[in-house]
């Protein structure tokens, strides 16, 4: 090793922190920044236009046009968009940006515009006339997206006069029903889209109801009932989930109905008015505070000068911060179980496996070497039976609901099922017997399923993480290093060790010439998937020289001031999105476990 390696890695680690911490905001805890996206600016604009159009005002059309704008400047050289201003044109976003410039009466102005996205369009779809089709292919057997994009294009008029026929319809009458019946009823639809299922379900009946009349007379009879629930799930500031493309495709259908005065309405288009940014864009949620938070928390914990564990004030404030975050009744949106966190701190937020095994283990950390308050051990005694709850007959954690359905968001993954194992080992010698007792069975049932999703190649593959540069836009190599950071919490008596080394064989083998790791073999590296891969690598003897290669190129990103967020994140329904903190997190904990291996 170079005499000087030493003092360039603490050097990197302490710039890295030290933008990790300048992050921090006035009110105590991280809230980060999401990348705009040209999917969710178009959908809002669409969502407002139709509210006016329908209802006879002219209130809108300020924000409509800055949103038109601010897609016209960002259209890529091939006249299509991307799900952030660094992603390569795709066909579900252009197809909703050609929507709205349709959809509004100042679409004119930018002519020259909507005639290139028709072109990008027309090649990638092999016609306009085979775009339904093409979209309908991108998704298979999941209405969650394919559905509202294709009402979308008919209340556009993109699709032509009989376009509304061509929508699927979507069973909003099953939403009458016991919502414990929902795992049974293999919806077309993921759990956490029962707005849209609604709301762009009454839609379609709306203007194109079904020919058999026993469905119509069914439909219209939960018509009312149906609304009434679509109230109860929304939150008090009107975003469902916090997300602009849902909360847009909800407010767009309800006004295509004359519901232009429905309260669901007014709260949805008030969080669109919020929600958008002075350029004219809007992301696709508001933000991720409490899951950036307890990352950045995990990655100064580790140590170095910038570290939390030598702050007691700004400890005791994160830690009473995450303790208000948990959820301490049922949610109605879901009807998770008190227990669990969510993604942020704002009111659509819904509980998950991943925040709330980030908040478990953020909790820990910052209690250092120090024993736990009996505030927190309740909480986190909560936090873990929550998670043993979620968890699949599989073995597997999913992401909100146990149980649900097929569909890919609803279904284990081996990152969250890592995630949670984590979380159970740091908290295992602090919970009671009787939890204890569910955990030990809980962590074998996991370990075996992480064993059974591991790919022939070692890979694991993660739901939330993608890449669009890498074969099926996925993210092997995040996916993998999330789950070889969890090889300490797995019982090593009940699980293939194996898996572990084969694990580390595939970053060995995807890590690029110049030490940098992308998404996938020979796939260009970001700061954020080579750090994860140097952290997943760090305390494996026979990794460490690549590890340490890995390091060094991210430490040279951080020296060069060349650090720019990775649109590596995989939001629902396939929408990319970056995140401001990612790059500067992952490097912050990388950069500390490559200088101190031992932290698990």
């Amino acid at each position: 090793m170079n005499p000087e390696t030493p003092n360039l890695l603490r050097a990197a680690r302490d710039l890295a922190a030290g933008r990790l911490l300048a992050g921090l905001g006035a009110d105590g805890h991280w809230i980060g920044e999401l990348s705009s996206s040209a999917l969710s600016t178009a959908v809002a604009t669409i969502a407002l236009g139709e509210l006016d159009r329908r209802g006879g005002v002219d209130q809108h059309r300020t924000q409509v046009t800055a949103g038109l704008d601010w897609l016209a400047r960002n259209a890529n050289a091939d006249g299509g968009w991307g799900d952030t201003t660094r992603s390569r044109s795709n066909l579900s976003t252009t197809a909703l940006v050609w929507a709205a410039f349709g959809a509004a009466s100042q679409g004119a102005a930018h002519a020259p515009t909507v005639a290139a996205a028709e072109a990008w369009i027309t090649q990638a779809a092999g016609s306009l006339d085979n775009l339904v089709a093409a979209i309908e292919a991108r998704y298979g057997d999941d209405r969650t997206f394919s559905v509202p994009i294709v009402m979308t294009l008919a209340l556009s008029g993109r699709l032509g006069p009989d376009g509304w026929s061509r929508v699927r319809p979507l069973p909003f009458e099953l939403a009458a029903l016991p919502r414990s019946w929902f795992g049974a009823l293999q919806l077309p639809v993921v759990s956490y889209a029962l707005p849209a299922l609604i709301a762009i379900g009454q839609a379609i009946h709306f203007h194109a109801p079904s020919r058999n009349p026993v469905a119509r007379i069914l439909r219209r009879g939960v018509a009312r009932s149906t609304l009434d629930l679509l109230v109860d799930l929304q939150p008090v500031n009107g975003g469902f989930l916090e997300a602009t493309p849902l909360t847009a495709f909800v407010t767009m259908a309800l006004a295509s109905m004359g519901e232009t005065r429905h309260p669901v309405a007014l709260r949805a288009a008030d969080f669109l008015r919020q929600s958008m940014r002075p350029e004219g864009s809007w992301p696709i949620d508001t933000n991720l505070a409490t899951w950036t938070t307890t990352l950045s928390i995990k990655a100064l914990a580790l140590g170095g000068p910038n570290s939390h564990r030598h702050n007691s004030k700004d400890r005791s404030a994160l830690r009473t911060w995450l303790l208000e975050q948990q959820f301490k009744d049922i949610h109605r949106y879901t009807g998770a179980a008190p227990g669990g966190w969510a993604w942020t701190d704002l009111p659509g937020g819904v509980p998950d496996a991943d925040d709330t095994a980030g908040a478990l283990l953020a909790l820990r950390c910052l209690d250092g070497d120090a024993p736990p308050d009996p505030a927190t051990i309740r909480a986190a005694e909560a936090g873990v039976r929550w998670l043993l709850d979620l968890q699949n007959r599989d073995g597997g954690i999913p992401t909100f609901c146990r149980g649900w359905g097929r569909l890919p968001f609803d279904r284990s993954a081996p990152e969250l099922t890592a995630h949670a194992l984590r979380a159970w080992h740091a908290w295992e010698s602090f919970i009671s017997s009787p939890t204890r007792s569910r955990l030990a069975d809980s962590r074998r049932r996991a370990g075996k399923f992480l064993v059974r999703s591991q790919r022939t190649n070692g890979s694991w593959v993660p739901l939330w993480f993608g890449n669009e540069h890498a074969p099926g836009d996925e993210n092997a190599v995040i996916g993998t290093s999330l789950v070889l950071l969890a090889r300490p919490a797995v019982d090593p008596a009940r699980s293939d060790g194996s898996c572990w080394q084969r694990g580390s064989r595939y970053l060995l083998d995807s890590q690029n010439a110049n030490g940098s790791w992308g998404g996938a073999t020979q796939v260009a590296g970001s700061v954020e998937e080579t750090s994860l891969a140097v952290s997943a690598l760090a305390n494996d003897p026979e990794s460490r020289q690549a590890a340490m290669r890995g390091a060094l190129w991210v430490a040279a990103k951080i020296d060069a001031n060349d650090v720019d967020p990775t649109p590596i994140g995989l939001y629902f329904a396939r929408l990319w999105y970056s995140e401001r903190l990612y790059p500067w997190i992952w490097a912050t904990e990388a950069l500390s476990r490559i200088q101190d291996p031992a932290p698990a």
